[in-house]
């Protein structure tokens, strides 16, 4: 059987994991946190990393840090993860689904703007598969009328777009770390801060609204509760499985794409032929491989393509169901204007097995048996 996805291990892991150990050091705070926010702050050049529990909690730190409030209104695509609404939602705000583009599956920036009323408080762009929103849009956008941006990056650690890295543009980007991505340590996260303003409040919500980081820079002879706050910090179990992946990110990059690329290349005669469509990448950006997928016809081919792949022993599935579609969706939100795109677009995706320990015979083995599919 070829599984959709195995975590990847590239070596040190085990040893950083007993080095934590040995520190006598495994909550959060310790040598590993510190290592892996700076990689970030020193390979991407942003202004501050946090790593954090989970992605989740990276985008609820988000909707801490820029005080959502009941009422507030955030703009964002449907075609996405539940975490990326529940963020925002949790603190009483009213999402606003946008649709998306058929091309990238993201956000389409020019509805933004249309969506926008006098309680919009934030624009959450999507970079899905690792492929960057329009940010330069979108960003203006924001400036004129007075909005954050938060990146939901969760997909798009080592994607850039204009040769910045995904999750530093916004004023705020958030990482995933779960053993789906293409950087793990099971469950984990990250959020980085990109405006000044943020940086002091986002030390306390991460330290349970407490100015325990002044205390340890010996700014404050003693730390106390001043702000809301959570319990955000990674384990140093987990910080230390993530920077032996981090240590590695280009070798992991580098294998991921090549494994995308051999998809695309043996699966375009298909294309070619109007049998599928596959992933478009717009020029101004470099994704990560976070994930392959192609389009079927329609929903009911791609329910036959599922389950003929499963019965040669591939595992290849579908992604997300539109949020506005949902229980919580419709309880929670709106969809703004027409939904041309996102759910029919999202009846058409099949995703494929992609990971860092796949060997290329086994993508070459899946795209034959896709071809046998179509003919």
């Amino acid at each position: 059987m070829i599984a959709f996805n195995i975590p990847p291990i590239v070596g040190k892991e085990e040893k950083y994991i007993k080095q934590a150990i040995q520190n006598q050091k495994i909550s959060g705070g310790g040598q590993f946190n510190l290592k892996c926010n700076n990689w970030f702050e020193e390979n991407f050049s942003c202004r501050k990393a946090l790593v954090t529990t989970s992605g989740t909690h990276a985008l609820e730190m988000a909707a801490l840090l820029i005080d959502i409030k009941a009422d507030d209104e955030v703009i964002m695509p449907s075609f996405t993860f539940s975490s990326t609404a529940n963020a925002f939602a949790l603190r009483g705000a009213k999402i606003v689904f946008v649709d998306i583009k058929p091309d990238t599956m993201n956000i389409d920036e020019e509805l933004i703007e249309e969506a926008i009323t006098e309680k919009t408080k934030a624009i959450v762009p999507v970079h899905y598969a690792g492929v960057s929103c329009e940010m330069d849009k979108i960003l203006s956008i924001a400036e004129k009328h007075e909005l954050v941006v938060i990146e939901d990056a969760a997909q798009g650690v080592m994607s850039e777009y204009k040769d910045k890295y995904l999750g530093t543009i916004g004023d705020i980007g958030c990482y995933s770390f779960h053993e789906s991505k293409n950087y793990t340590c099971g469950e984990g996260g990250a959020i980085l801060i990109n405006k000044d303003c943020f940086l002091s409040k986002a030390e306390i919500i991460m330290e349970k609204g407490t100015d325990r980081a002044n205390f340890f820079r010996g700014q404050v002879d003693k730390y106390t509760w001043v702000d809301l706050g959570s319990s955000y910090v990674l384990s140093e179990i987990n910080a230390a499985y993530l920077y032996a992946q981090l240590e590695q990110a280009q070798e992991i990059n580098i294998k991921r794409l090549k494994l995308w690329n051999l998809y695309y290349q043996g699966l375009a005669p298909l294309a070619e032929e109007g049998h599928i469509e596959l992933p478009s990448i717009p020029e101004q950006c470099n994704p990560n491989a976070h994930l392959f997928y192609i389009k079927t016809r329609d929903i009911e081919v791609r329910v036959k393509l599922i389950s003929y792949l499963k019965e040669n022993g591939i595992i290849s599935l579908f992604h997300y169901i539109p949020l506005h579609s949902s229980k919580a969706g419709k309880k929670y939100g709106s969809f703004y204007g027409a939904d041309r795109w996102t759910t029919r677009e999202s009846e058409r995706l099949v995703r494929l097995p992609l990971y860092y320990g796949l060997e290329s015979e086994l993508v070459r083995e899946i795209i034959n048996n896709i071809n046998r599919f179509y003919k």
